[in-house]
């Protein structure tokens, strides 16, 4: 079993009935989208735990090395940015605990998240399409597919027909947005259902995006539209 990361919680009501696992992007921490909570603006009832965990701290080699809160290692190869493989495989299973715990406090497979921006995104979509109960959703903000190639073979049976919201700036200098529509292109190459957005944005968040969100969790999990 993969140690526990430590995470921020923030429930919306006393005994939540959903959550939302959400992975901060590279350099990052938990904190990053804590303050997006009240700006989804999601009905207090029935109630829902955000879980944003911190990334292990570790060396990143196209930062020249330094230890940051990363998923995985990147590297350089020939111009190519490729994800290391043990390392995306290694924080599957820290995701997949805290999964776990989530089903231990209550809360069914149905009725859980997987949500990420940048490399959590990436997190998101690796970790949510291998899972092998269904979820209730997979959301990936500016974020490419790692280990696109090992999908096929990998994919859980349960998840074929998981929701996915994917939205990308179209100004996005750290993720261009080719490799966000490629990761879109093999996801529905393989026959998964794409909620697709982009926005006129760099490497960020943007407020019509935050309605968006707001608009698909509230359809995924079962809750009412916010009203705003």
């Amino acid at each position: 079993m993969a140690d526990q990361l430590e995470a921020i919680e923030i429930e919306t009501t006393v005994s939540p009935i959903a959550s939302i696992i959400w992975m901060h992007g590279l350099g990052a921490d938990g904190h990053d989208f804590v303050d997006i909570v009240p700006e989804l603006g999601l009905p207090a009832r029935p109630g829902v735990r955000f879980v944003f965990p911190h990334a292990p701290m570790r060396p990143v080699t196209i930062n020249g090395g330094y230890v940051m809160r990363a998923w995985y290692d990147i590297r350089d190869a020939g111009g190519v940015r490729r994800e290391d493989p043990a390392g995306v495989r290694a924080s599957q299973k820290s995701i997949e605990a805290l999964i776990q715990r989530e089903k231990e406090r209550g809360v069914p497979a149905s009725a859980i998240v997987l949500a990420g921006f940048s490399q959590g995104g990436a997190m998101a979509l690796h970790t949510g399409l291998r899972h092998g109960e269904r979820l209730a959703g997979v959301m990936a903000l500016s974020c490419s597919l790692p280990l696109a190639d090992t999908l096929a073979v990998e994919a859980a049976p349960a998840n074929r027909d998981v929701p996915i919201f994917m939205a990308h700036g179209t100004r996005d200098p750290t993720i261009p947005m080719a490799r966000a529509l490629r990761a879109r292109e093999t996801l529905t190459g393989l026959g998964y259902r794409v909620e697709w957005r982009e926005y006129s944005m760099p490497h960020s968040v943007c407020p019509e995006e935050i309605r968006d969100i707001a608009t698909w969790l509230g359809r995924v999990l079962g809750t009412a539209t916010p009203t705003r």
